[in-house]
């Protein structure tokens, strides 16, 4: 557990609805087109030379005893003293809900991980359903958002084909073609592969998800490259799974230093995100708007960019203790609107109306909207059963673009899609706020014995304490109309794993 080694949002960085189904179907689809000529192409690689370890042959006895089935089950509460009048903990999503017990996350894993071996070509494949309330927030478009009305959701999160290549390199090249969980930041989707039951600011508005093919590439000992494309943040394929059926790049690279005491990972996520949802029919209805384009979007959905930037570095300072830090910064090109004059506001509606020209007429464009900030942490193992953890983290919304509040069952999935979502909550636009937290929690880990699929017990509490600065009050208090500069959480989640096979 915890920020031991470099992650992505779902586990450890290792290849290893109105329409419930189209989009899986579709993705599927995209996989055995993708995968089938890498089949051969691996195939080709492997030849019969003799002098090439033996790595299990696709699907023989030998390849499948290497399959697992595992999983865990994972619920708690987040107190929230000041008991807000709409019970919404602000800027947290898995935790959003105040005072309320909550199952987060139940995770069946069935995968078989690449073989260590780099000499020869292998398979994998990796498939992950999850069903819980965090689904509301992390699903996949086109696929299972709508199937249940409830806070309960259910979905595959995971669905990969992987393959390794010997080529190019010494250590060779991983592919992995189908939806997966991001590689950006430093906390992950799965409850149980992070320090805290709380997510930081940066985990919580960045990515999640994709639908595309993602290539890991051996450099050396100590470096490794990625390079994939997507079909965006939390996309499928095609009507209704891709907002707006634009492509995005995501890759980075990861370097071991100091004999792997000292990490770091770059990686970006950059493409088009706003959506220009259009039917069958050509009718698209983005935030009610006919036409495609989201009324505050002053730009072309399908090539106007959106950037998320992460750099995570760890260090291993002692065996049992770690530290690590997440820098972040976010950029969305297509809103914050502004006259093409450059004029403010007031001056415009003064100047439009000495001339007695309607302001809505004069032409807009975009200033772009911005987020950044570095979350810190550091974990000190005490013993086997028992570790203690800190998170202190900055976090600023240059332009409130980035951080809201769904309190609906689908008020996220809606407003991913375009589709109208009244009941979201945002802060002023135009302006700015910034967060800080600190959070102070321990994992303690009992285990069992002799006790079938269940081998440990994951205890997490942790106090938490939210605040703005600058005279914003974005947290809710007791009465509407009474904002709260600063929020404290007392929160703790239950995880429970089990393996199967």
């Amino acid at each position: 557990m915890g920020l031991t080694h470099l992650r992505k949002k779902g586990g450890s960085r290792s290849f290893g609805s109105k329409w419930p189904h189209k989009g899986c179907c579709a993705a599927s689809g995209a996989c055995v087109a993708i995968f089938l000529p890498l089949l051969v192409c691996a195939q080709a690689f492997a030849g019969d030379d003799a002098s090439k370890p033996a790595n299990p042959q696709l699907l023989s006895p030998a390849w499948i005893d290497a399959v697992s089935v595992d999983g865990f089950l994972d619920g708690g509460v987040a107190i929230n003293p000041e008991m807000p009048w709409n019970k919404i903990n602000w800027a947290h999503y898995y935790t959003d809900r105040a005072n309320t017990p909550q199952f987060n996350q139940g995770v069946l894993t069935i995968q078989r991980p690449l073989d260590s071996d780099r000499d020869g070509v292998s398979y994998g494949f990796k498939f992950e359903g999850v069903v819980g309330t965090d689904l509301r927030y992390s699903s996949f478009l086109g696929e299972t958002e709508y199937l249940i009305r409830s806070r309960t959701q259910l979905g595959v999160l995971e669905a990969n084909a992987l393959v390794h290549l010997p080529i190019l390199t010494s250590g060779g090249m991983d592919v992995k073609v189908g939806q997966f969980f991001t590689y950006n930041g430093a906390e992950v989707f799965n409850a149980k592969d992070n320090l805290f039951y709380t997510h930081s600011f940066s985990y919580n508005f960045g990515p999640f998800f994709h639908t595309g093919i993602m290539t890991q590439t051996q450099m050396n000992d100590w470096l490794n490259v990625y390079v994939g494309a997507t079909t965006g943040i939390d996309t499928t394929l095609g009507w209704p799974g891709d907002n707006n059926n634009s492509p995005s790049l995501h890759g980075g690279f990861s370097a071991a230093l100091f004999d792997g005491n000292f990490t770091i990972m770059a990686i970006t996520h950059s493409g088009p995100e706003n959506p220009s949802m259009k039917d069958p029919l050509l009718v698209g209805y983005p935030n009610g708007v006919i036409g495609g384009i989201p009324a505050a979007c002053v730009c072309a959905p399908s090539s106007t960019w959106r950037y998320y930037n992460n750099v995570v570095l760890q260090w291993k300072a002692a065996e049992d203790l770690t530290f690590s830090a997440d820098v972040s910064y976010y950029r969305e090109d297509g809103w914050n609107p502004t006259s093409v004059t450059g004029l403010p506001t007031t001056a415009l509606n003064a100047v439009a109306n000495m001339y007695g020209v309607d302001p809505a007429l004069i032409p807009q464009r975009a200033k772009g909207a911005s987020a950044y900030g570095v979350a810190g942490y550091a974990s000190y193992k005490y013993n086997d059963a028992v570790k203690l953890n800190a998170r202190l983290e900055f976090w600023r919304d240059n332009n409130n673009f980035f951080a809201a509040a769904f309190p609906g069952y689908f008020d996220n999935a809606n407003s991913i899609h375009g589709f109208p979502a009244p009941r979201v909550v945002t802060q002023p636009a135009g302006q700015g706020t910034s967060y800080y937290e600190m959070t102070l929690g321990a994992t303690f880990s009992p285990k069992f014995q002799g006790t079938p699929w269940f081998s440990e017990l994951i205890l997490r509490p942790e106090i938490r304490w939210d605040s703005a600065i600058g005279g914003a009050a974005p947290f809710f208090g007791p009465t509407p109309g009474q904002p709260r500069r600063s929020q404290a959480l007392l929160s703790m989640d239950v995880i429970l794993p089990f393996s199967i096979r």
